[in-house]
């Protein structure tokens, strides 16, 4: 075996027992990407995807053993690009078992955080090397180089590694210019999907049919600068990449003709913002006449009027919106502006009236944020009533400005000496330690983030509307979901005393 692909087990400790029923089960986008891409290079690949087997490390480290792969690469990218932090202890926890019971085997981590952190990546984690970019160039170029008579690490493009004890670096790898040629597709053939399921709300039409479910990526990078995202990192640079309409439909009919995919999800950091590729989309799934349930993410200042309507005929039930706050005045710290309050409600109005639903994404705890800018942001949250709302914490994730600004102010952070690692980057996790602001500690936003998910939840007005478009069943799904308390570590501290 040429390549070997992992997703370790991150599920258990990210998001606790919400992960047990609620939360989705991935399917791997980046190794389904990159095994693609190698198998057009004449290498062999496997997919090792232990989130969907449900294993631990100790058998994830087991398998990756038994395969003997010339070169076993450690995916971690979580379910969106600022969850690669979070994952990065299960990585950890399973090639240190990989170095201890057969250290001759090659390792590489690739994703957000490892590019973001490549020299502290190689110095603190047990891989034999790290890939600093988008991955494809670099592994490939690695693995040319394991199988031939005399390897030459230093011609690698993107790699770090040790040299005589001595961590040493290459140039970057190219960017992949053309999506279409170079990967035409995901390698669905090399995964299980029966083990894939969706979120609860993207199905609350049908929540007993989540399965199957599929996450097709139609384009890498973001053109936006929000200096609270990390999503850059691996591209080097803000930027957008697309692969052709007529592709990504040509994945849906064999999704929905192979598979009897239903429920899709579209990765994308920003799908809906250009005319050419989301109208090229819709159209070809509309000829098609496919009964699809989409979701994918767009701007407040990106959705236009004459999209909506083919959005819904095509499918896309589910626009997520990142809001944020609903203080301007935070946003604009954070380079999140450039659209006010009225016209927040305005376009929120407007998607509702097309028939599709709304995840807004809020955040509290954003460096300008104070108790009453983030009762601003849950009063906005009740009044849009969005079908569903997910609330953060703000955190300073690795490759974001907002890393590097709270590292010169001298914050806490998860990753200091006195904090809880990088599962304290995680937005469930029993550890989680967001940033504080000038007036509010890290506790106090964590606490105001638990009780605004309760307090919406169970808002009447929300529990009257889910009621209306989905039924009583969906009412008692939403309250036997806020009965699963999220534990935190400094409750629990507190309790104790």
């Amino acid at each position: 075996m040429d390549i070997l692909l992992v997703t370790p087990p991150s599920k258990d400790k990210v998001f606790q027992d919400l992960g047990k029923s609620l939360v989705a089960i991935e399917p791997p986008v980046w190794s389904l990407l990159l095994a693609t891409f190698f198998k057009r290079k004449g290498h062999s690949v496997q997919i090792l995807d232990a989130e969907a087997e449900s294993i631990g490390f100790d058998e994830t480290a087991r398998r990756i053993i038994e395969t003997q792969a010339t070169l076993t690469v450690f995916v971690v990218y979580g379910h969106q690009p600022s969850a690669s932090t979070q994952c990065m202890p299960a990585g950890k926890a399973v090639c240190q078992r990989v170095l201890e019971g057969a250290p001759q085997l090659k390792t590489i981590v690739m994703g957000t955080h490892a590019s973001a952190l490549p020299r502290r990546t190689l110095q603190e984690e047990p891989y034999t090397y790290v890939c600093e970019g988008e991955g494809p160039y670099t592994v490939l170029h690695l693995l040319e180089e394991l199988k031939s008579s005399q390897p030459r690490l230093d011609k690698v493009p993107g790699l770090w590694y040790r040299d005589n004890g001595n961590i040493s670096h290459n140039p970057p790898a190219q960017n992949l210019p053309d999506l279409d040629r170079e990967i035409p597709g995901q390698a669905w053939e090399m995964i299980d999907m029966s083990k894939y399921r969706a979120h609860n709300w993207h199905c609350f039409d049908h929540i007993n049919d989540r399965q199957p479910y599929a996450s097709l990526q139609t384009s890498l990078g973001c053109p936006y600068k929000c200096s609270f995202c990390c999503i850059n990192a691996p591209f080097g640079q803000p930027g957008i990449r697309y692969w052709s309409p007529q592709l990504v439909v040509d994945q849906i009919d064999h999704l929905v003709k192979t598979y009897g995919v239903k429920n899709i999800k579209i990765p994308d950091e920003m799908f809906v913002l250009s005319e050419q590729h989301v109208m090229g989309i819709c159209d070809r799934i509309i000829d098609r006449g496919y009964d699809l349930n989409i979701w994918a993410y767009a701007r407040i200042d990106t959705v236009k009027d004459r999209y909506l309507e083919k959005l819904k005929k095509a499918g896309f039930n589910w626009l997520a919106l990142g809001i944020e706050s609903g203080s301007k005045y935070v946003r604009d710290g954070v380079e999140k502006g450039r659209f006010g309050d009225t016209d927040i409600v305005k376009t929120t109005d407007k998607i509702k009236e097309h028939g599709i639903y709304i995840i807004a994404n809020y955040i509290f705890g954003l460096p300008d944020d104070t108790r009453s800018s983030m009762q601003e942001t849950l009063d906005l949250s009740l009044e849009i009533n969005a079908e569903w709302a997910n609330f953060y914490c703000a955190m300073a994730y690795p490759g974001s400005p907002l890393y590097n600004l709270a590292r010169e102010q001298g914050q806490l952070l998860p990753d200091d000496p006195d904090g809880p690692g990088w599962i304290g980057y995680s937005q469930h996790a029993y550890e989680s330690l967001p940033l504080p602001t000038e007036t509010l500690t890290s506790q106090e936003v964590l606490d105001f983030r638990d009780e605004a998910f309760d307090q919406y939840f169970t808002h009447a007005p929300y529990q009257s509307m889910v009621r209306e478009r989905f039924g009583q069943h969906l009412v008692d799904h939403i309250n036997d979901m806020v009965k699963i308390k999220i534990k935190r570590k400094h409750r629990d501290a507190l309790s104790a005393t």
